[in-house]
């Protein structure tokens, strides 16, 4: 497999490692976005988050829970992000969740601030996508 994060997990690319846990790793991101960028991975590769193991899953957030306190140590907040998918804008197939020490200065905003078009739903399309999520 020719994943970045399979490889840090196996020891082939070194990485920053903060804390590990028996399933989980977090470690500094290599190209931060802000000083203190972390992100905390499962070990065993999954693509999408609802594909992980429901162990692995309460052990990754189990190690996001412990590391937020230290990222947000660093400035009093952080962002905690989560691509889901190529189209999300998940840059490395293998589940990774951002700690981002977030600045009042760092220009980033709300994450409603990255959607330009966003749509204006009237009550009954709400309804009916509630309804669509619901029976899916």
């Amino acid at each position: 497999m020719d994943c970045v994060f399979c490889k840090i997990v196996d020891g082939k690319i070194p990485a920053k490692v903060i804390m590990e846990s028996k399933n989980s790793i977090a470690f500094l991101d290599a190209f931060p976005v802000a000083e203190g960028h972390t992100l905390v991975i499962p070990k065993k590769h999954y693509e999408k988050l609802q594909f992980v193991s429901s162990e692995d899953n309460a052990d990754l957030f189990g190690l996001v829970h412990k590391i937020i306190p230290k990222v947000d140590a660093l400035t009093g907040a952080s962002l905690v992000a989560i691509h889901n998918g190529k189209e999300a804008g998940q840059e490395v197939p293998h589940v990774h969740i951002h700690l981002i020490p977030r600045h009042q200065s760092d220009s980033a905003g709300a994450v409603h601030s990255m959607f330009a078009n966003r749509p204006k739903l009237t009550d009954s399309e709400f309804s009916n996508l509630q309804e669509k999520l619901k029976t899916l």
